[in-house]
């Protein structure tokens, strides 16, 4: 555990010495929901304002997870320090433990702006226990995203992974329901939407928050998801383990 502790305390202030990346990733779903959701008046629907605020934490913690692992692992695997770390006698999972926990860390910070726009400025309410319960909810949601992100760090170069993490965030983060309640799409739409992880995340988090029942063939393809994408991290890192190591 001290091993771990020092890798995070190490990647943590490697993070905030680049205060524009964090602001960005903190306040995009902040500006998403005063500029789309917030102009919309919800007054008489709190319910529908707290589903909103909780589709955009989602995207949140989504979009933190995808660009942290995916575009930081791939960027630490380029420089001298990394692979420095990574022939030294100690096990492998210290480190990955450590990023991992930095990683939800700074999810966990671009979520508050977004949780405090929607109760400043929306109808949204949830008490404590739907809080709790969203909460737990969402570090699951998370998951594939996490997966998701390390597989492709450790699998692409940085100048690959920038534009696959780009290509990947904004589609899935659509078609998920994570910006458009997902009520609004057509039928062809809302078949697409069930197959990806971002919706099984959303309507996981809604149903922690509101209550609204989840889609459960959404739900089932979010766990599919989760596992098929760790297996690929764990492939994708020990591929770059053996090549670069062995």
């Amino acid at each position: 555990m001290t091993l771990v502790a020092a890798h995070y305390r190490f990647l943590v202030l490697e993070q905030i010495r680049i205060p524009i990346a964090l602001l960005s990733s903190a306040l995009f779903p902040a500006l998403s929901l005063l500029f789309f959701v917030v102009p919309f008046d919800y007054s008489n629907d709190p319910a529908a304002a707290t589903t909103s605020v909780a589709q955009l934490i989602v995207f949140a913690v989504m979009t933190s997870f995808l660009f942290t692992f995916g575009v930081g692992v791939a960027d630490d695997r380029e420089k001298s320090w990394d692979p420095y770390l990574r022939t030294l006698p100690a096990p492998a999972w210290p480190r990955i433990a450590g990023r991992v926990l930095m990683g939800a860390t700074f999810a966990l910070l671009s979520v508050i702006p977004v949780t405090i726009v929607g109760a400043l400025f929306t109808s949204a309410t949830a008490s404590p226990l739907q809080l709790l319960l969203g909460l737990v909810a969402l570090v699951v949601a998370g998951l594939p995203f996490l997966f998701g992100g390390l597989a492709i760090g450790y699998s692409m170069p940085v100048k690959v992974a920038l534009p696959v993490t780009n290509l990947v965030f904004f589609p899935i983060a659509f078609g998920g329901g994570l910006l458009i309640p997902p009520g609004l799409f057509p039928g062809w739409l809302q078949g697409v939407s069930t197959l990806l992880p971002s919706r099984g995340a959303r309507d996981l988090v809604v149903w922690a928050v509101v209550g609204t029942p989840p889609s459960v063939l959404a739900v089932i393809a979010m766990g599919v998801w989760a596992v098929a994408t760790a297996a690929v991290a764990v492939w994708a890192y020990k591929r770059d383990q053996g090549r670069r190591f062995h």
